[in-house]
C-alpha cells in the first residue's frame, strides 16, 4: 500500500477532489491523504456540488495545511499547486499541471474534476500494475 499526498493551495478543490476519488477507486492500493500550501476556511461549494454528480459526499472534509501532515510518512506526494514543495528530499513528488478552479465557473470546475478524475485513475492503474509485477517476481 502506497501512502500517497495530494496537494494544492487551498485543500479547497483539487487536492479534495483527488483525495475523494483516490479513496473511492484505489484503496486496494493506497491510502489517500490531502493537504493545502495555504488552507482555505471550507471545501469550495462548487467543488461539493461537482464532486456531488459523481455520487461523492465530500461534505465531512474540510482544508488541512501542509505542515499539519507533514510529520506523516507518504511514499509520494503528487502536487498540483504549481509551487515547489518544502518536503524531505528522499519522498517521491509528481507534479500534475491542474488548472485552480477557484473563481472560475461551475462548468469549469466540472472539466477540472473531471481531469483530475483521469489522472488519479491512471496513478491507480500504475500502482495495480506495480503490485502485479511485485508478486509474480516473488513467484
Amino acid at each position: 500500500m502506497k501512502r500517497v499526498l495530494f496537494v494544492c493551495i487551498g485543500n479547497s478543490c483539487r487536492s479534495q477532489m483527488a483525495e475523494a476519488f483516490a479513496a473511492a477507486y484505489g484503496l486496494d492500493v493506497l491510502v489517500p491523504a490531502s493537504a493545502g500550501l495555504m488552507p482555505a476556511a471550507t471545501v469550495a461549494r462548487d467543488t461539493l456540488r461537482a464532486m456531488e454528480e459523481k455520487n461523492l459526499n465530500l461534505s465531512a472534509h474540510f482544508p488541512k495545511s501542509l505542515t499539519n501532515v507533514s510529520r506523516i510518512e507518504f511514499d509520494l506526494i503528487v502536487n498540483m499547486s504549481g509551487i515547489p514543495l518544502p518536503v524531505k528530499e528522499d519522498i517521491a513528488i509528481r507534479e500534475w499541471l491542474v488548472p485552480d478552479p477557484v473563481g472560475l465557473t461551475f462548468e469549469e470546475h466540472c472539466a477540472v474534476r473531471d481531469q483530475i478524475e483521469t489522472l488519479v485513475m491512471g496513478l491507480i492503474l500504475e500502482l495495480r500494475r506495480g503490485q502485479k509485477s511485485a508478486s509474480k517476481q516473488k513467484a
